[in-house]
């Protein structure tokens, strides 16, 4: 493994248990046994290493969507048992995925489009459809994890019904 390779895993970790404002240089730097300016042989900053964490997730979560799409239930419903499972299990990384700046110079080419097939497919190669999927994942879990959703309120009812509405068959986790 490479030391840009060591400086994500660190990272990831970081942001997964002590939230992204704790991922600094220094504590990344602490992390790894090394003093922080050896850091900068590697890596730009800060923002380079949120960037190459972000590449990091946003590949785990191509495959992540392309497997479900390749499972036994496959299609729509199955992403998105996927999709909602992964962001509560990791809501820091799902976090810094889905709800920080994304500096797409830095991604290696053609990730974007490789993690977004998945989806794409599942929309009948309909690029507005993908995005309006994405969008409902999305604020469907964004409110979960902000706890909007009344006490009593059936979450797996109102993913049953987005999912319904664009012609998938709901499987409950």
């Amino acid at each position: 493994m490479s030391r840009r390779d060591e400086i994500v895993a660190v990272a990831r970790v970081m942001v997964e248990r002590d939230g992204l404002d704790a991922l600094t240089m220094r504590g990344v730097a602490e992390e790894l046994g090394i003093r922080a300016p050896s850091l900068y042989k590697h890596v730009g900053g800060r923002d380079e290493i949120l960037t190459l964490v972000q590449a990091s997730l946003v590949e785990e979560f191509g495959r992540l969507m392309s497997d479900a799409m390749a499972g036994p239930s496959g299609g729509i419903s199955a992403m998105a048992v996927a999709y909602r499972a992964w962001a509560l299990e990791h809501p820091a990384l799902y976090n810094l995925m889905m709800r920080h700046p994304l500096d797409r110079g830095l991604l290696p080419p053609g990730l974007e489009s490789t993690a977004e097939a998945p989806v794409l497919a599942a929309a009948g190669d309909d690029r507005d459809t993908a995005r309006a999927l994405w969008a409902v994942a999305h604020g469907l879990v964004d409110l979960e994890l902000a706890g909007r959703f009344p006490p009593d309120a059936d979450l797996d009812g109102a993913w049953e019904a987005a999912m319904t509405a664009f012609g998938g068959t709901w499987v409950r986790r």
